[in-house]
């Protein structure tokens, strides 16, 4: 993960690395250039206060966000989340996106942040992999991606809505996936601005799917 931080651009201050760790690092990493600082876990576990680190911490500076047209440009397929405040579920997404081609992820106010520590974690470094940004102006933002050229479908488990089985897309075609937080799922105004609801079919009474389980069904189909 601090490797893939350093081969996206993001500058490294600092390193705080266990001995075990300082004798094992990938050569990607023993070249960034900064402090290090190596201590032992039980120095560790007394900064942190509990035994939560695993021997390599890195702290790196941010990069400018891009905008919502910045990422939208030349992207075919994208994943736009709503509120989705759990970092766990958005790093899971995160890595998803990556591994099964989406071109973006695009992120309302309310949602996490994605450069979090647990989220970066979760996602194995592929939130600096995928290009995101916030769609500052919500839900209005959603017509921004419409008049980008995007086919908008909308994540939901109503039983209403198209089967995701029925859904034709074409390779070319611009296709924009929505998805909403754990529980609540998407608002009724987010799904009013999009072209189409769609389901996955569930069985054995299981209502729902977690939203990183969903997204990952959702990007490997499309």
């Amino acid at each position: 993960v601090i490797a893939r931080t350093a081969a996206a651009g993001y500058p490294v201050r600092s390193l705080l690395l266990s001995p075990q760790r300082l004798a094992d690092l990938t050569p990607a990493v023993a070249a960034l250039q900064c402090p290090v600082h190596v201590a032992s876990y039980a120095v560790l576990e007394a900064v942190t206060g509990f035994h939560v680190h695993r021997g390599a911490l890195a702290s790196f500076g941010r990069l400018p966000l891009r905008t919502a047209g910045d990422v939208l440009a030349g992207a075919t397929r994208v994943v736009v989340m709503e509120a989705v405040t759990n970092h766990t579920n958005l790093g899971a997404v995160f890595r998803s996106a990556a591994a099964l081609g989406m071109d973006a992820v695009l992120l309302s106010p309310t949602s996490c942040d994605p450069l979090y520590r647990r989220t970066v974690r979760v996602s194995m470094g592929q939130v600096f992999s995928v290009p995101y940004a916030f769609l500052d102006d919500w839900p209005a933002g959603i017509d921004e991606v419409r008049a980008a050229g995007f086919r908008v479908l909308a994540l939901t488990p109503d039983p209403a809505a198209t089967d995701l089985a029925e859904i034709q897309v074409a390779p070319d075609e611009k296709v924009a996936l929505l998805f909403g937080a754990e529980g609540p799922g998407l608002t009724e105004e987010v799904m009013v601005r999009s072209d189409e609801r769609v389901r996955i079919p569930m069985a054995a009474g299981v209502d729902s799917l977690n939203v990183g389980a969903a997204a990952a069904v959702e990007c490997w189909v499309l």
